[in-house]
């Protein structure tokens, strides 16, 4: 990110160079952007990386039996293929899924989970994300948000 800076401070000031360098670099700069894998900058890391683009959500209130499916987005920040092993959910009711090929570096992917919306009340759980990232074997993850009763009155929650 910094280069790619770097390049585009460089284009617009230039160092005495013609018009059509500077287009021709402007059109590289323009290209790179395009390419970026994550809407967050991430840090870059020797080997597999990985940096999620958000790692908690928020379901926020629905009614009993919504549908429960959200996504987490991650990008492999490293230089080397990142490759998740393993996810689990805290509970039966919360379901991850996970790519099962490696994730190239620059790449992105989806951590799925599926909570259980037939239990009513207030929950918050977790997703453990076991995987090959320097750094950190382990990433958790969290879903939070409340289910509505049939009377539209926030009970306990089962399990």
């Amino acid at each position: 990110m910094k280069k790619l800076l770097l390049v585009a401070v460089l284009a617009i000031f230039g160092v005495t160079t013609s018009n059509a360098q500077v287009k021709k670099t402007v059109k590289k700069v323009a290209a790179k952007k395009e390419v970026a894998p994550a809407k967050v900058d991430s840090p870059k890391v020797d080997g597999a990386g990985m940096f999620f683009e958000n790692e908690t959500i928020d379901y926020g209130t629905l009614p009993k039996n919504a549908d429960g499916k959200r996504e987490f987005v991650l990008v492999n920040n490293g230089n080397k293929p990142l490759i998740i092993s393993n996810a689990t959910g805290s509970c039966g009711c919360t379901v991850p899924t996970w790519p099962k090929e490696p994730i190239a570096p620059g790449a992105r992917a989806v951590i799925g989970v599926k909570y259980a919306t037939d239990r009513v009340g207030a929950f918050t759980k977790t997703v453990t994300i076991t995987s090959n990232a320097e750094g950190q074997a382990s990433k958790v993850l969290t879903i939070k948000g409340t289910i509505l009763g049939d009377d539209n009155s926030k009970e306990t929650p089962k399990g």
